[in-house]
C-alpha cells in the first residue's frame, strides 16, 4: 500500500496496480517466445542439421531456457519487483554491473521489439500482396509501405501499453492464444499426417546427417525464440501474489514453448511426402533449400489453406511478442529511473492510468527509430547477444545471492539440485554467445558501443544520482584515525553493546599488541523489515556506548577507527565493512548457545565465517582470563599454523604450557623444533610444549573430554561444504560442547575468498 504522509502531499507515492494474473502473466511469457524466431529457424535448423537435428535444436535450447528460467523463477520469487535483471544484479553485484544489466535490457526490448513491428508489416503485406489487395500502388512501394505499417502497429501497442497493465496482459492474453492455437494445430495436424501415412517417418532418415556438432550452430540461430520467459520478471510489481505465479508463469510458459516448437518441427518434417509434385530429393532436403522459408512450404503442403493460416499465425505471434517486449523495456526504464539510474523523469507514473508514461515515451522512440532507421537484422542479432550476456548474469547472480543472501530473502521458489543447472546455463550460454560472432560481426560491434555509452552515462550521471536500496549497507557515523603510514594490520571489532566490547578488549590487546595493529570499531543496527529505514538513528545509543567504552582501554595502544552502519541484516553488513576497509583480521565474541537449529554457530557468526575473506578468531568465554594451559586441536589443513600463533598470542606472558593435538591419526606434520621455532617468533615466555597423536574416530568425545582439563582451546573452523545446508562439522561439534573457553579460528585463502565473492 502507497504510504501517505498527512503534513506533505508530495510525500505521496503513487505506485504500479497490481492487475495481472497468473494466466496473464504466463500468457505474456508465451507472447514473447511464439515470436518469429521460430518460422524462420524451423527452415535453417532442417537445411544445417537434418530433420533429426531441428527436433534435438528446440530440445536443447528448451532444455536450456528452462535451466536460466529457473534462476528467473527463484530470483523473482524473492525479489518481485518490476526491473528484472537490472534488479537482481544490483542486489548480487552492486550499482554499476546493475545499470550494465538495465541499459543492456533496454535496449534489447527495444530492439526485439522494432524487430517484431517490422515482421508483422513485412507477413502483413505479403498476405495482402498475394491476395491481390495491393496492385494499384507503384513498384517500388513496398520499402516506405513496411516503414510505414511497422511504425503504425508499434505505435497502437504502445497505446495499449498506455492503457494499463490489465489492458496489455488483456490483449496480450489474446493475441497469445491465437498464436499459440495455431502453432498447437499445425503440429497436431502433423500428428495425424504421420498417423495416417506411417511412410512419413521415413522423412527422418537418416537422423543427423551432418553430424552432432551442427547442432550448436543451430542452437545459436534459433535461440531467439526462447527469448521470453525473463518479460515476467518485469511484472513483479503488478502481479498478483507475485511470489507464487511469478515462478509458475516462466516455468509453465518455458514448457507449453518447448512441446509446442517440437511438436510443430515434427510436424514441418512429416509435411512433405517423398517423390510428390515439386518435391526432388529427400524431404527433408527439399525443406532445407527454401531456408527460413522452408517452415512455410511444409506447411502449405500439410494443410489447405497453409499459407493463409501460416500468414496469420505470424501476425498474431509478432503482434504478441510487440506487445510484451514494449512492456519489457518500459518496465526496465522505469526501474532505472525509480533507482536514480536515469533521470527521475522516467520513474514518473501516470495518475490516470498508473502507467509509467515517460518510460513508454522513450521506449517508444527507440523502437520506432530503429524500425525506420536502421537494418534491422544485425541489430536483432545484438539484442540476441545482449540477452545472452544478460541470461549469464543473472545465472551467475542466483548462485551469488543465494550465497549471500539466502537466509534473509524470502523465496516463493527454490531452484533443485542447486548449483548444477545454473553453472550448466553458463557454460552453454557463453558458447552460443560465441558463435553468435559468426552469424554477425555486426552485432559484436553494435553491442559493445551500446554498453560502451552506458558505462559513461553511469559515471557521469548514475553513479552520483543512484538511491539507496533495501539490500544496501548505509553508515550512520564514521570517524578515520590519523593517516596510515605504510603497511598495516588492520583488525576489526564488531561491538554489539558495552558488555560485549569489555569482554573482548583483554584479549585483543594480547591478539593485536605485537601486530602493530589498527583497529577498527564497528556498530551495526538491525533494521527490522516492518521499520523505515531511516529510523535506525533512533537505536545507536548503545551501540555508541559499546563503542566509546572500548576506546578507553584501545586508544592508548592502537590508532582506532570507528564506524556504526545500519542495514536489514547485520552479517552482511559485516562482511560488507570488511571487504570497504580490506581488514586482515576480526575478532568476534560468541556467547555459546544454539539458539536457532538453522545455523551451526549463530545467526551472525555463520555468514561472517562463511563469507569473510579476512582471517577470523571467535571468542568464547575468554573475557579477563590468563590462560597458562592451551590445548590445539590440529586436523591437518590450513588452519593449522593460524590456530597455533592465535595461542602464543593468548598464552600467558609470565609462563605456560600449549598441548598440540593431532586429529584423525594424522602423523605429526611438523617437528616439535619446527613448532617451538614458529611460537619464539611471538612468544617470549617459558614455554613449554607437548605434541599428542588421537586416532580415535569420534575426534568430538576425544577432545570436549580432554578440555576440561584446559584454560582454552584453540580450534580451526573446518571448510566444509555440508555446513552450508546446516550439517555441522566436527570443529562446530566440539564448539558447541566445549565446557573450556574457546577460540575457533579460521585462515583466510584469498584466492578462495574471491572467488566465493563473485562466483
Amino acid at each position: 500500500m502507497a504510504e501517505i504522509s498527512p503534513d506533505n502531499n508530495k510525500d505521496i507515492k503513487t505506485e504500479l496496480s497490481r492487475d495481472l494474473s497468473l494466466f496473464q502473466v504466463t500468457m505474456m511469457g508465451l507472447g514473447m517466445m511464439i515470436g518469429a524466431g521460430v518460422f524462420l529457424g524451423i527452415g535453417n535448423s532442417i537445411y544445417i542439421t537434418g530433420p533429426g537435428g531441428v527436433l534435438l535444436t528446440f530440445a536443447l535450447n528448451g532444455m536450456l531456457a528452462l535451466f536460466t528460467a529457473m534462476s528467473y523463477a527463484e530470483l523473482s520469487s524473492a525479489i518481485p519487483k518490476a526491473g528484472g535483471t537490472y534488479n537482481f544484479a544490483r542486489i548480487g553485484f552492486g550499482k554499476g554491473i546493475s545499470f550494465i544489466s538495465g541499459w543492456m535490457e533496454w535496449f534489447a526490448s527495444s530492439v526485439a521489439g522494432s524487430m517484431y513491428a517490422v515482421t508483422f508489416s513485412i507477413y502483413t503485406l505479403r498476405y495482402f500482396e498475394q491476395i491481390g489487395m495491393l496492385s494499384w500502388l507503384p513498384p517500388n512501394y513496398s520499402g516506405f509501405l513496411i516503414k510505414f505499417v511497422a511504425v503504425a502497429v508499434a505505435l497502437f501497442f504502445i497505446y495499449i501499453n498506455y492503457r494499463g497493465a490489465s489492458e496489455t496482459g488483456k490483449v496480450g492474453a489474446l493475441m497469445t492464444i491465437s498464436q499459440t492455437a495455431f502453432m498447437i494445430f499445425i503440429g497436431i495436424m502433423g500428428i495425424i499426417v504421420a498417423a495416417r501415412d506411417p511412410s512419413r517417418f521415413q522423412n527422418f532418415k537418416p537422423f543427423l546427417p551432418n553430424g552432432w556438432s551442427k547442432l550448436l550452430i543451430t542452437m545459436g540461430f534459433t535461440y531467439v525464440a526462447f527469448e521470453g520467459y525473463e518479460v515476467i520478471a518485469q511484472a513483479g510489481d503488478e502481479t498478483i501474489n507475485p511470489r507464487k505465479n511469478l515462478p509458475k508463469a516462466m516455468l509453465y510458459s518455458v514448457f507449453i514453448v518447448c512441446l509446442t516448437y517440437i511438436t510443430v518441427a515434427f510436424a514441418t518434417v512429416v509435411a512433405v511426402k517423398a517423390g510428390s509434385t515439386g518435391v526432388t530429393g529427400a524431404p527433408w532436403q527439399w525443406i532445407g533449400s527454401f531456408r527460413e522459408k522452408g517452415f512455410g512450404e511444409a506447411v502449405a503442403r500439410l494443410i489447405p489453406a497453409g499459407n493463409f493460416l501460416l500468414t496469420l499465425a505470424v501476425i498474431f505471434s509478432s503482434t504478441s511478442a510487440l506487445n510484451a517486449t514494449i512492456y519489457s523495456a518500459t518496465r526496465t526504464s522505469y526501474a532505472l529511473g525509480r533507482d536514480g539510474m536515469l533521470p527521475p523523469l522516467f520513474s514518473k507514473i501516470s495518475k490516470k492510468r498508473k502507467t509509467p508514461a515517460h518510460a513508454l515515451a522513450f521506449t517508444s522512440i527507440i523502437i520506432i527509430s530503429l524500425a525506420v532507421f536502421l537494418p534491422i537484422v544485425h541489430v536483432a542479432s545484438s539484442a540476441s547477444i545482449m540477452f545472452l550476456f544478460l541470461f549469464f548474469v543473472v545465472n551467475i547472480a542466483v548462485i551469488k545471492i543465494r550465497y549471500n543472501m539466502g537466509d534473509e530473502l524470502n523465496y516463493g521458489y527454490l531452484s533443485p539440485f542447486f548449483p548444477v543447472f545454473p553453472i550448466a546455463a553458463i557454460i552453454l550460454q557463453a558458447a552460443l554467445a560465441i558463435w553468435l560472432v559468426k552469424m554477425s560481426i555486426i552485432a559484436w560491434i553494435v553491442a559493445p558501443v551500446w554498453i560502451g555509452l552506458g558505462i559513461v552515462i553511469y559515471f557521469i550521471y548514475s553513479k552520483q544520482h543512484a538511491a539507496e536500496i533495501e539490500g544496501d549497507i548505509r553508515v550512520l557515523e564514521e570517524e578515520e584515525a590519523a593517516p596510515e603510514n605504510g603497511e598495516a594490520y588492520r583488525v576489526m571489532i564488531p561491538i554489539a553493546n558495552p558488555d560485549n566490547a569489555l569482554s573482548l578488549i583483554s584479549n585483543t590487546i594480547k591478539l593485536c599488541g605485537k601486530r602493530k595493529a589498527r583497529i577498527k570499531l564497528l556498530h551495526m543496527v538491525s533494521v527490522p523489515d516492518q521499520v523505515p529505514l531511516t529510523d535506525a538513528r533512533k537505536s545507536i545509543t548503545e551501540g555508541r556506548e559499546g563503542i566509546v567504552e572500548a576506546m578507553l582501554y584501545l586508544k592508548p595502544r592502537f590508532p582506532i577507527t570507528t564506524s556504526i552502519r545500519y542495514g536489514r541484516n547485520v552479517a552482511r553488513g559485516i562482511v560488507s565493512a570488511i571487504r570497504e576497509k580490506k581488514i586482515d583480521l576480526i575478532i568476534m565474541g560468541w556467547h555459546g548457545k544454539r539458539e536457532d537449529q538453522r545455523f551451526n554457530l549463530g545467526s551472525i557468526i555463520d555468514p561472517v565465517v562463511n563469507r569473510s575473506p579476512s582471517d577470523i578468531i571467535i571468542l568464547k568465554d575468554c573475557s579477563n582470563k590468563r590462560f597458562k594451559n592451551i590445548l590445539i586441536p590440529l586436523y591437518g589443513d590450513y588452519n593449522d599454523i593460524f590456530s597455533l600463533e592465535t595461542a602464543a598470542y593468548l598464552l600467558d606472558p609470565d609462563g605456560g604450557k600449549i598441548t598440540v593435538l593431532y586429529l584423525y591419526g594424522n602423523t605429526k606434520q611438523h617437528t616439535k623444533q619446527q613448532i617451538e621455532s614458529l611460537l619464539a617468533d611471538i612468544y617470549d615466555g617459558k614455554l613449554e610444549l607437548d605434541l599428542k597423536v588421537s586416532s580415535a574416530r569420534d575426534i568430538v568425545r576425544v577432545v570436549v573430554n580432554a578440555s576440561r582439563h584446559f584454560d582454552l582451546v584453540v580450534i580451526g573452523i573446518e571448510d566444509r561444504f555440508l555446513t552450508r545446508f546446516g550439517i555441522l562439522s566436527s570443529s562446530e561439534i566440539i564448539a558447541n560442547q566445549c565446557p573450556a573457553p574457546l577460540a575457533l579460528v579460521k585462515c583466510s585463502r584469498k584466492i578462495i575468498s574471491w572467488t566465493k565473492r563473485w562466483i
